[in-house]
């Protein structure tokens, strides 16, 4: 299968500037999409964190849309608002070849604003949210799309969009081309596909049977909940990362972490849900920017994010599943850099990890609190579950005392260096 764009059906100027940007050659998903898509062919795309989803539906839908036209004809909708932003990015490097008009619709904007700039608009990139509430006001008319692109789509249904996407979708054509793109197809995704799709290709891609990069060191450390503070802290102080994530499992969460660490004097920020648009956007800005070295996120603000520099993941807490595993990990490790990815795994949460290497055909190294020392996993982990196992007990056992209660608030300057003369990361 050809790998140069221009044998995969992409107009020679629009191909010139993928070489003028570095991009020469397709990845295994884009050389299977395309050709499909630009023949107008509904397709279920299945592929990883950074095996090229977006250039694959961003490069035929402009190529294929009439910029003599002046209605919305190619309708992108996203999860977040950051891989909104991110996609329209990508779109306007190349939508001047074609003379095509991009916009980015989602909260946080000014909605008058929107609807002024949706007027003569080819295609519009958006979350469910805002698109349906233009669709209420009446401000924006989808009747004659005829592309739909659902990216991120076990994403978007896991934050409950089912809904919004389905009465979007009913918006649209009926002669519309559906694209799924996806990095998990669970059941509701393949209903949502059986149900809105004409006879799509199915596509997954994966690089191999074990879905990593090589360039991603990954590395797991048992540690119990109290911990993970300290040895957080230390990392930090040991790696001196140029840029790291840090993820954790809820807002509520990073707002915990992000306290603990500006208060033991880190420079670094926070993005979860409840952030303002403006206050998200100035974030990320700083963190591009290298200005910003520490970001704590959730998965779900983090969703789409890429930024280049990252060499360092923190999963405070463990992801859900391999598929947010991969998708943190995947945050570093890009453009042939090196990465490492460091999980906590606490004393009940063995049978998650198992889980996640079962789901990205590896078995991930154990190392001690120092994160050098190699430990020997079946032993390591079987003390702490059984201390994690008695522990519990014990605090069942305690009236006014449930189990696992307010763990993890340590405070003071645990496991800090005292020399920080090359330490640009606090404040």
């Amino acid at each position: 299968m050809p790998k140069d764009f221009f044998q995969l059906g992409i107009r020679r100027n629009i191909t010139d500037a993928l070489n003028n940007n570095g991009i020469t050659e397709a990845t295994k998903i884009q050389q299977e999409t395309i050709p499909l898509l630009l023949k107008g062919r509904d397709v279920v795309a299945q592929g990883q964190t950074g095996t090229g989803k977006t250039f694959a539906f961003i490069l035929p839908m402009l190529q294929r849309i009439n910029t003599k036209a002046t209605s919305i004809q190619g309708l992108i909708i996203t999860p977040t608002r950051e891989l909104a932003i991110q996609i329209t990015a990508e779109l306007n490097k190349y939508a001047d070849l074609v003379d095509a008009k991009i916009l980015a619709c989602y909260g946080g904007q000014d909605v008058d604003r929107q609807i002024q700039r949706l007027r003569a608009r080819h295609i519009v990139v958006g979350t469910p949210g805002r698109i349906l509430e233009h669709i209420g006001r009446g401000t924006i008319n989808l009747a004659d799309v005829s592309m739909v692109v659902l990216d991120e789509a076990d994403q978007m249904l896991h934050m409950g969009f089912l809904p919004d996407v389905e009465e979007i979708i009913s918006n649209t054509s009926s002669k519309r081309q559906t694209m799924l793109f996806s990095a998990t197809i669970p059941k509701h995704v393949r209903m949502l596909a059986k149900k809105y799709m004409k006879k799509p290709t199915h596509i997954q891609v994966q690089v191999s049977k074990k879905i990593t990069l090589d360039e991603i060191q990954q590395i797991v450390i048992p540690i119990e909940e109290h911990k993970k503070l300290s040895v957080l802290a230390s990392l930090i102080d040991k790696y001196r990362p140029y840029l790291a994530m840090i993820f954790c499992k809820s807002k509520e969460r990073v707002k915990e972490v992000y306290d603990q660490l500006v208060e033991q004097g880190y420079d670094c920020e926070q993005l979860h849900g409840e952030l303002s648009q403006a206050k998200r956007q100035q974030v990320m800005k700083r963190f591009r920017e290298a200005k910003l070295q520490l970001l704590i996120a959730t998965d779900i603000a983090a969703r789409g994010i890429d930024v280049e520099g990252v060499t360092h993941v923190f999963s405070y807490d463990i992801p859900r599943n391999s598929g947010d595993y991969i998708h943190r990990i995947g945050r570093t490790g890009r453009a042939g850099e090196e990465g490492l990815a460091v999980t906590f795994v606490a004393p009940t949460e063995h049978l998650a990890l198992e889980k996640i290497e079962k789901g990205i055909a590896a078995k991930i190294e154990r190392r001690g609190l120092d994160g050098e020392t190699v430990l020997k996993p079946s032993n390591r982990l079987h003390k702490l579950q059984i201390k994690a196992a008695t522990s519990n007990k014990q605090k069942s056992a305690t009236r006014g005392k449930p189990a696992g209660k307010a763990t993890g608030r340590k405070t003071g300057k645990v496991g800090l260096k005292a020399n920080r003369s090359q330490g640009r990361r606090r404040k």
